[in-house]
């Protein structure tokens, strides 16, 4: 089995963030970058396939070269090859275009994508990629099982699990729970050696457009100031929230 991970390269969940050129562009200056969690557990997963059923397990991100460490992460948490697209990722749309060249060139089985990405959140790029290589897709992911060109793949619904069966090529959008928190890896340093000598190849973007464009982005508002009642004291929390909250 032939299998793609796709990663993406987000900011940490601790950095600070700021925008730039009128807050219409995310400034990267002084933010850390990991792979996209959702990611992580699909590269998991990945390895688990690779380990138990022999499958070769190649990641990818469309982006530039500030990118290639987070890539050397992925390589050397067990991946065998890893693939940029040399361009900036601007929309979900552009972003699927080039990964769907990708995959269709190498003739992949599996392509597992995170369910979105921690940064924009869009949440579009594994449907549409899935669309544009006439594969099967399943949404938010929990559980996968792989047996020949058959596949059992469970994903998450509201208020609980549905259990679907399907055949490859697949893409799924997969999160927490296709793998345990616990069960994640990190590279040692052996996979760190090995990784500086796996290939990475850069391949040049098609053409495409951007279906969609920032306008602005926009910080949440601050949080108020609190004030703190005593447990005891009902009649200040009644007439807080009666006369200042009015919210009874």
């Amino acid at each position: 089995m032939k299998i793609l991970v796709c990663i993406s390269h987000v900011p940490d969940t601790t950095s600070k963030i700021n925008f730039t050129d009128g807050d219409t562009k995310f400034d990267t200056n002084g933010v850390q970058f990991v792979i996209n969690p959702n990611d992580e557990f699909g590269l998991t997963r990945a390895m688990w396939f690779k380990e138990k059923q022999g499958a070769s397990v190649d990641v990818i991100n469309v982006g530039g070269a500030e990118t290639e460490p987070t890539l050397r992460k992925a390589l050397a948490i067990g991946a065998d090859t890893a693939i940029r697209v040399n361009t900036e990722a601007t929309d979900g749309f552009s972003v699927a275009k080039q990964l769907a060249k990708v995959v269709k060139d190498g003739g992949y089985d599996l392509v597992i994508a995170g369910r979105e990405s921690i940064d924009y959140n869009g949440g579009m790029v594994p449907g549409m990629l899935a669309a544009m290589t006439d594969a099967n897709f399943v949404a938010n992911c929990i559980g996968l099982e792989v047996d020949g060109t058959n596949a059992k793949a469970v994903r998450e619904i509201d208020g609980g699990k549905e259990t679907v069966s399907t055949s490859l090529p697949l893409v799924i959008a997969g999160q927490k729970g296709i793998v345990e928190e616990s069960d994640l890896r990190i590279p040692n340093m052996r996979g760190i050696m090995m990784a500086r000598k796996k290939p990475l190849n850069v391949v040049e973007p098609v053409a495409t457009n951007s279906e969609t464009t920032t306008a602005s982005f926009e910080k949440p508002a601050p949080k108020g100031a609190v004030k703190l009642v005593d447990a005891d004291n009902i009649d200040e929390l009644v007439n807080l929230l009666h006369n200042e909250a009015k919210v009874i």
